[in-house]
């Protein structure tokens, strides 16, 4: 059955674990000391304001970026460990444009096997769609005509190509009207809940960070500020974190 292994549990071991991170940039730190973990099977929100570094911590976590200093681990194996390949069909990643290649919807969901010298059949490709709201009938569909909720599904369902136990997820409900937004946030639950894949969602939108996140993550200024359930925005323990929440829903 496709996506069976996502099921599997790690007996508590975190999807991934950050001790004391420091990422720099010409010097400049952009991350510092964040330690923290994401636990598996669990959907996780990122809230704080831009150049909190939340985008940076993401590319971290996939290998796009490496930190400076500090340990990380992805289910349990060093991030250092794995062939970058494999750590990014691990560590799946979803943007907020959602980048469409010239084609149809077939084509764009084939991208990942083919650059791994491989096919995707249209049975399997159909499953996906199906997967994420869309019927097969789109698979023929010309990618650069669908609506920007539908890319955003496609562009989801090419991520889950390669079978990501981990899913990184970058604003992508944040261009999209309020019924695809709607859409997208029901899509991800079922696939957390399916599958049991962890995700980590960036958002700049609060209720859905309290009303998605199992956990949520509060940045600020590259650091880690606080941690929690959905109180933690709900009912603020911090005078830092109260007024970025006030100023968030000004």
């Amino acid at each position: 059955m496709l996506f069976l292994f996502w099921g599997k549990e790690l007996n508590g071991v975190s999807a991934i674990q950050l001790e004391d991170i420091l990422y720099k940039v010409d010097e400049t730190p952009i991350l510092t000391g964040i330690t923290g973990s994401f636990a598996e099977g669990a959907i996780t929100t990122l809230v704080g304001p831009s150049g909190a570094g939340k985008t940076t911590l993401l590319k971290l976590c996939n290998g796009l970026l490496s930190p400076d200093e500090g340990r990380m681990t992805v289910l349990g194996k060093a991030i250092g460990d794995y062939e970058p390949t494999d750590l990014r069909r691990t560590v799946g990643m979803a943007l907020q444009q959602a980048p469409m290649i010239p084609g149809t919807v077939y084509d764009n969901l084939n991208l990942p096997a083919v650059l791994k010298g491989e096919t995707l059949r249209e049975e399997e490709a159909g499953r996906l769609l199906q997967d994420v709201g869309l019927g097969p009938e789109y698979l023929k569909r010309e990618a650069d005509e669908l609506s920007g909720g539908q890319q955003q599904k496609v562009s989801v369902a090419r991520t889950l190509v390669n079978r990501p136990r981990i899913l990184l997820l970058d604003e992508i409900t944040s261009s999209l009207d309020r019924t695809s937004v709607k859409e997208v946030e029901e899509l991800i639950q079922s696939i957390n809940k399916k599958y049991k894949v962890t995700i980590i969602w960036i958002t700049h939108n609060l209720e859905q960070a309290i009303g998605i996140g199992d956990s949520i993550w509060v940045m600020m200024d590259g650091e880690l500020v606080d941690a929690g359930d959905r109180t933690i925005l709900q009912s603020p323990r911090t005078e830092r974190v109260r007024q970025f929440v006030e100023g968030e829903r000004v």
